[in-house]
């Protein structure tokens, strides 16, 4: 065997135990993420971040929403450590950053700044003014039109659009016979699932989950009202099954042309207008949340953001995991990928003051002005004892609301009526306050 090829042979042989070695010590980051198409792009450019740190594996466990949510929930509440990062989101982040499940988020990088992080996003993952999640995206809720179809119908949809005329346009626009639904909606169960939508419902109904004394007020006339309004909009207007539509279901419909109008999360805006994702993409209008008696928590706050339990077996890989996914540098990478207009929303001023996403998601400075009116402090007309636009920020909310919203989509399917429902909603509300003590 010639000298040089023995050589180049001892190289190779010392080259492969290295990388041996380094795959055996690689630190393996489990992520259970939502199942939405930001989160698949994500765990697509994560090769991306696997590249530049070769010590880190990611492991991904991509799950519905109310899989997620359950998932996660139990283990954090076990203290199992089968994920380092969660997808989880403002409702979870201060109750479980005050429980000590999360590890608090410091010592960042100088260039990952911060500041640039929309305040509201950023107190929204806090507690105590310790930040505990990063935010990936930073949604509120608002209505997406077709302007054909409204323009075939010689309707114009205001900016500001109330309930009673989104009904009008409804009925004229609903053409089952061609395969056009007037409005699609939320109908799944799960507390953020059709119960995220129906809260800003009621909300803007002029109802509430609770009075000052924590008094469950589901039979309460402003419920019914709104609740009422809901059911019959979906029964004579929306798409057959609509009691088992979550947010996925929904955009499949409003992108491939079956809705003439949607109410849901903003964060849908740039999947809309995606050419590749949308067949509506340059059909597509918007205008704010429709409003009924009053404008408090008439469109929600939501951020979906990445934590590290306290149970996590690699917390220093998984910090830097979730901050390269919540970096300038990922959205550069998601922009050059997909276009400016699919780059995460709601998290970064510097995303809005760039010229390439302003031209490219005209809804930007109207979505960003969305998530900085939601007031989570003030989200009914009348006073309550709780924080939260579309959901209650209670740790006991995650159960009574997804049983409630099991009653309320059986209404939609025709299973009950909605006084059975709202019946049903109000035991189970009250019971749960009762049992937590809030209720004296």
């Amino acid at each position: 065997m010639k000298p040089a090829f023995q050589t180049a042979l001892k190289l190779f042989g010392a080259s492969a135990t290295a990388c041996a070695a380094l795959n055996a010590s690689a630190a393996t980051v489990t992520i259970a993420a939502l199942n939405n198409p930001d989160m698949i792009e994500l765990k697509k450019l994560s090769s991306n971040f696997e590249q530049a740190n070769p010590d880190i594996k990611l492991n991904w466990v991509i799950l519905e929403e109310n899989v997620l949510r359950q998932r996660a929930t139990t283990d954090i509440t076990t203290n199992s450590g089968q994920f380092d990062v969660m997808m989880i989101g403002t409702y979870e982040t201060p109750q479980w950053g005050k429980r000590g499940w999360l590890t608090p988020i410091t010592g960042l990088a100088a260039d990952y700044d911060l500041n640039d992080v929309v305040k509201t996003a950023r107190d929204g993952l806090s507690y105590n003014n310790q930040l505990y999640a990063l935010p990936f995206y930073v949604e509120s809720s608002m209505t997406f039109y077709r302007k054909d179809l409204f323009a075939a119908k010689g309707l114009k949809m205001p900016d500001q659009p109330t309930y009673d005329q989104i009904r009008e346009f409804a009925d004229k626009l609903t053409d089952k016979a061609g395969g056009t639904y007037g409005i699609c909606l939320r109908g799944k169960a799960g507390w953020g699932e059709n119960m995220a939508y129906v809260t800003t419902l009621v909300n803007t109904f002029g109802g509430r989950w609770f009075d000052e004394k924590w008094n469950a007020q589901l039979t309460s006339p402003e419920w019914k009202k709104a609740v009422n309004f809901y059911v019959d909009l979906l029964k004579k207007d929306g798409p057959p099954g609509a009691s088992s539509n979550g947010f996925n279901e929904n955009l499949t419909l409003m992108s491939s042309g079956k809705c003439a109008m949607w109410i849901d999360a903003t964060v849908a805006a740039g999947m809309l207008y995606n050419k590749a994702q949308s067949q509506v993409a340059d059909k597509i209008g918007f205008a704010a949340a429709p409003t009924a008696v009053t404008p408090n928590g008439s469109h929600w706050l939501w951020s979906w953001a990445l934590a590290i339990p306290k149970s996590s077996k690699q917390p220093d890989a998984a910090k830097k995991f979730i901050s390269w996914a919540t970096s300038k540098q990922y959205i550069e990478l998601v922009a050059k990928d997909e276009g400016w207009a699919s780059v995460p929303p709601g998290t970064r001023q510097s995303t809005y003051a760039r010229p390439e996403y302003q031209q490219a998601a005209p809804f930007a400075s109207f979505v960003l002005k969305a998530i900085q009116s939601a007031d989570p402090n003030h989200p009914t007309a009348k006073p309550v004892p709780y924080t939260g636009v579309q959901f209650v920020g209670i740790p006991e909310f995650q159960s009574f609301g997804t049983v409630v919203g099991q009653s309320i989509s059986g209404a939609v399917a025709g299973q009950m009526t909605v006084d059975q429902a709202l019946a049903a909603g109000q035991a189970t509300a009250d019971r749960a306050v009762r049992q937590a003590g809030y209720l004296k």
